[in-house]
């Protein structure tokens, strides 16, 4: 008996089924598996093998965190010529790794991922922080964590943190007495935070590009990561729901049934109400 290989959505829910074990960098490849189903993830992880192969070569048993951390950062971004893609930002392509791979450009959290695994790869305490506006990276060496943006390699200090810290709370209007300390904006992000955050920037892209069927896959892909998430459903809900496909009825009723006091309820309720109707019509 022959079987059907996995779909790229069951190949990504075999990836992100536990939080043990879960590969960040393969789960990043196959988020472009939608757009190019023929990419071979496998062929993608070598390529970065390769790479972190030449950085390994010029470490020695005998460097420490922080010359290792200046050998990494000036492999990715001097050598190698990994930089933030400035002139085309909101392209789908900065948020697929082999495309980053292919052009040396990418956005933040997609040249983030790259550095961590070329980072572990190198020996060094890694972690992804999922900071307000823009991913950073950060690095322990010795006692203390070094905070580097990956669109530059550059090493942020904490007063210049504190002014991008501030710059999000102006634009994003909080409240006073909502702002947290910048260690909170700091801390380690999980591989499961970090692949949402990659699929919310290309739900963006194409909820921007009014692209019906792309934003489909990719929520798809987020309710696959965060099934307990009741946003995730609703929002998955209202594709199918424009779609005209009837599915939609069993995402709105799960948010309803977790979130019937908010402010969208109304609405949903309504819209719920309306596709249970179209399901007892009788066919004509």
């Amino acid at each position: 008996m022959r079987y059907a290989p996995p779909t790229p959505l069951e190949y990504f829910a075999t990836l992100v089924a536990e939080d043990r074990g879960l590969n960040l960098l393969e789960a990043a490849i196959s988020l472009a598996q939608d757009e190019h189903p023929t990419l071979d993830v496998q062929a993608v992880l070598a390529e970065v093998d390769g790479l972190a192969g030449r950085l390994r070569e010029r470490i020695s048993l005998q460097m420490g965190a922080a010359e290792r951390l200046h050998l990494l950062t000036r492999f990715f971004h001097g050598e190698l010529g990994f930089s933030g893609n400035l002139n085309n930002y909101y392209a789908a392509d900065n948020s697929f790794v082999h495309r980053v791979l292919e052009t040396r450009r990418g956005i933040p959290i997609t040249l983030a991922v790259l550095l961590l695994e070329l980072g572990e790869q190198a020996g060094l305490r890694m972690s992804g922080v999922a900071f307000p506006g823009h991913f950073l990276v950060k690095c322990r060496t010795g006692l203390s964590d070094v905070v580097l943006d990956p669109f530059t390699g550059e090493a942020l200090s904490p007063s210049r943190l504190e002014e991008r810290l501030a710059q999000y709370r102006h634009g994003s209007e909080l409240p006073h007495d909502l702002e947290l300390p910048l260690d909170f904006f700091l801390q380690a992000a999980a591989p499961r935070q970090i692949l949402a955050r990659m699929l919310r920037n290309l739900k963006e892209v194409h909820r921007a590009a009014g692209d019906a069927q792309r934003l489909l896959a990719v929520q798809r892909r987020l309710v696959v990561l965060l099934p307990a998430d009741p946003a995730e459903r609703r929002d998955r809900g209202l594709v199918l729901d424009a779609l005209g496909d009837p599915a939609a009825a069993d995402d709105l009723a799960f948010y309803l049934a977790e979130r019937g006091s908010a402010a969208d309820a109304p609405e949903l309720r309504r819209r719920l109400a309306l596709l249970l109707e179209g399901r007892s019509r009788p066919l004509q």
